[in-house]
């Protein structure tokens, strides 16, 4: 028995390093939708061996969500970066105007 928990311990150990490797060449994007497809496939898996049913169909159901909750916190990460804080930076030639518009025609 000690044997086959050490085995099984060495199997989990070398799969988490393959996963944090393989997570070296990704951008920020890819990693939020990975881990949120990790996390939710596991919550999925909980939540359904806890109230019994489809455990493949709760962890299928629960990385999908995660993959999907993943990608929608990158892109809400994007707008926030790129809204005030940065459209304030970029009008600082003092015309109130973005830097990529043209100045207002003078009309004497």
């Amino acid at each position: 028995m000690n044997q086959t928990v050490s085995r099984a311990g060495k199997v989990i150990a070398l799969m988490g390093l393959l996963a944090l490797a393989s997570c070296a060449d990704m951008d920020e994007e890819q990693q939020k939708m990975l881990s949120g497809g990790a996390i939710g496939a596991v919550v999925g898996t909980v939540g359904i061996a806890i109230t019994g049913g489809c455990i493949p169909c709760g962890t299928a159901i629960g990385g999908a969500v995660g993959v999907a909750a993943g990608y929608l916190i990158d892109q809400i990460d994007k707008n926030t970066k790129s809204s005030p804080s940065s459209s304030s930076s970029s009008s600082s030639s003092g015309n109130g105007y973005y830097s990529s518009n043209p100045p207002p025609p003078n009309v004497n």
